[in-house]
């Protein structure tokens, strides 16, 4: 039985915890609603106070509206009694007399509750015009309050956006993990680039190009010399002009003093 006891002691504390953090969940997502329903309800206070407050003050009137009046009582019996005597009919004026009497004895007996309900009248007054500060106090706070928790709960949501915490659907989060994911990809792209060209002489494969382009060129000119001399008379001697410069004169004695030493 006590081990029963025990736990269900301890899943009772559990449900409870979890009601209260719940509860506080709720409370925080709707703090500003919580906060003017507090208000609202310090006001509906107010109005009960009141209510209960103008019941005493009007116990009040109604005790001193009767004390009043047997107070005029008094004063008119005694007047008359003070007429009786101007008259000479002293049995009048001891009648009079025994009617203030009355009145008198009802101003006495009334007397202390009239005071004693016009300090619980007061009293009332001076705490309905607490009530009536600490509410309008009570509005400047929760407005102060409700700005705070909002410029509290804008600067944890930055602070968490910039520290990259919260939950995991963080878009700051997420935004990270994309530019790890396309480095990783860039990075295996590399890789597979370097290992395909792996044996390769870069330095030979030019030099093999630049000869190729040399083999080009000389067959090239090759082509050129060749169509010239398919051009001109099979046999024949060179094209010599017939003026010559100056300069070529010794080229052309030259020429003849070989023809006669062959001859």
């Amino acid at each position: 039985m006590a081990f029963l006891s025990d736990l269900f002691g301890r899943a009772g504390r559990v449900a409870r915890g979890q009601a209260n953090q719940g509860m506080n969940a709720i409370e925080d997502a709707t703090f500003e609603a919580t906060v003017n329903q507090t208000v609202a309800d310090m006001k509906t206070e107010l109005n009960n106070v009141v209510r209960a407050s103008a019941m005493g003050m009007s116990n009040y009137n109604r005790l001193d509206a009767e004390y009043q009046k047997y107070v005029r009582q008094s004063q008119e019996w005694k007047d008359r009694a003070g007429q009786a005597l101007d008259a000479g009919n002293e049995d009048l004026a001891k009648k009079a007399l025994a009617k203030k009497a009355e009145s008198d004895q009802q101003v006495t007996s009334m007397q202390t509750a009239v005071e004693s309900a016009k300090a619980a009248s007061e009293k009332l007054k001076q705490q309905v015009t607490q009530l009536k500060q600490k509410i309008e106090e009570g509005e400047r706070t929760a407005t102060t309050l409700v700005a705070r928790k909002n410029a509290a709960s804008a600067q944890r949501k930055v602070a968490e956006a910039m520290a990259g915490v919260g939950n995991a659907d963080n878009a700051f989060s997420q935004l990270n993990r994309f530019e790890e994911s396309v480095s990783r990809e860039e990075a295996t792209a590399k890789a597979f680039d370097d290992l395909a060209s792996t044996g390769k002489d870069d330095d030979l494969e030019k030099q093999f190009a630049q000869l190729g382009s040399h083999s080009v060129d000389a067959e090239l000119e090759a082509m050129k010399a060749a169509r010239q001399l398919k051009a001109s008379p099979a046999g024949s001697a060179p094209y010599i002009p017939k003026e010559l410069p100056s300069g070529s004169a010794s080229v052309t004695a030259a020429q003849q003093t070989g023809e006669k030493a062959g001859a």
